[in-house]
C-alpha cells in the first residue's frame, strides 16, 4: 500500500508546520494547553506550526528530538493532525491525555497504559474496515509499561473504548456498562483512529491516560471535574511517561 511523504520544504496543510522541522517522534495530546505544558518539559524547544486547535513545538528529551502536537477533541479531528505527522515522516507517536475509568479499581490519578483501544468511533471506518484491529505497538507497550510504571500513581494495562459521545442522551442511553462488562479498562475519544492509521503505514504507536473519573457514576456527566491536582498530576506523568517511552 502507497503512502503519501512529503518534501522537507513542504508546509503540512492543517499543522502549517514544515515538514523539516517534524522530528521522528511525536507525543500527541489533546489540548493546546497540555501541548504547551509538554513543550515545557523539552529543552531547545520552539513552536513549529499553531492554526485552529493544532498547536505544534520541536526540542529535544533525553537528548533525542522529539515533537509534540494537538489535535483537539474527537477523532475525526484528531486524525487530521495524526495523518500529517505521519505524512512528515513520524516513525514513533504516542498519544498522552485522560479517560474515564470503566472499572472500580481504576480511580482519578491512576494511570492507564493501552493495549489496543475499541473502534466505536466514525472514523477510522471510513479508512479500513471495522474489523482491523487498533493495537499499540509492542515495543511502545513495553516502554509506556516501563515509564509509567516509575511514577508514584498505580498503573493499569488493558483495552480501551474510543468513543466518538461524550454527553450521552436518554433516547439511546450509553453502552459504556456492556463495554465495562467486558473489561474495557477506560474511556476516551481519540486513540483507536491513531493505532488504526500506525497499523496500515507500519508506523509504532500507543497510549497513555491519566483517569480524571468514572463515567458511569454519573450517566448525564453533572459530576465530571477534570480540573483538579490529583488529575493534573497524573496528566503530567502521562506526558512524562509518553516522552521517556519514546526516546528510550
Amino acid at each position: 500500500m502507497d503512502h503519501v511523504l512529503l518534501g522537507a520544504d513542504e508546509v503540512l496543510p492543517l499543522l502549517q508546520a514544515r515538514v523539516s522541522d517534524i522530528a521522528p517522534s511525536a507525543l500527541v495530546v489533546g489540548d493546546p494547553g497540555r501541548a504547551e505544558s509538554a513543550a515545557r518539559m523539552l529543552t531547545g524547544v520552539r513552536e513549529v506550526g499553531r492554526n485552529r486547535e493544532y498547536v505544534t513545538f520541536s526540542g529535544r528529551y533525553a537528548d533525542q528530538p522529539v515533537t509534540v502536537s494537538s489535535h483537539g477533541v474527537g477523532a475525526a479531528g484528531a486524525a487530521v493532525c495524526m495523518e500529517e505527522l505521519l505524512r512528515a515522516g513520524v516513525r514513533r507517536i504516542i498519544r498522552a491525555g485522560t479517560a474515564g475509568g470503566l472499572q472500580q479499581d481504576v480511580v482519578d490519578g491512576d494511570l492507564v497504559v493501552a493495549t489496543g483501544a475499541v473502534r466505536d468511533e466514525g472514523t477510522s471506518v471510513r479508512l479500513i474496515p471495522a474489523e482491523y484491529p487498533a493495537v499499540a505497538d509492542a515495543s511502545i507497550l513495553l516502554a509506556l509499561g516501563a515509564a509509567a510504571g516509575d511514577g508514584a500513581g498505580r498503573v493499569h494495562r488493558g483495552v480501551v473504548l474510543t468513543a466518538d459521545l461524550f454527553y450521552p442522551m436518554p433516547m439511546l442511553g450509553s453502552s459504556l456498562r456492556q463495554w465495562a462488562d467486558a473489561g474495557v479498562v477506560a474511556v476516551e475519544m481519540e486513540l483507536a483512529v491513531l493505532l488504526v492509521l500506525a497499523g496500515l503505514r507500519g508506523v509504532a504507536a500507543g497510549g497513555v491516560f491519566a483517569i480524571d473519573g468514572n463515567p458511569l457514576a454519573s450517566a448525564d456527566m453533572t459530576e465530571y471535574s477534570p480540573h483538579r491536582d490529583i488529575v493534573r498530576g497524573a496528566a503530567e506523568a502521562a506526558v512524562r511517561a509518553g516522552l521517556t517511552a519514546l526516546t528510550s
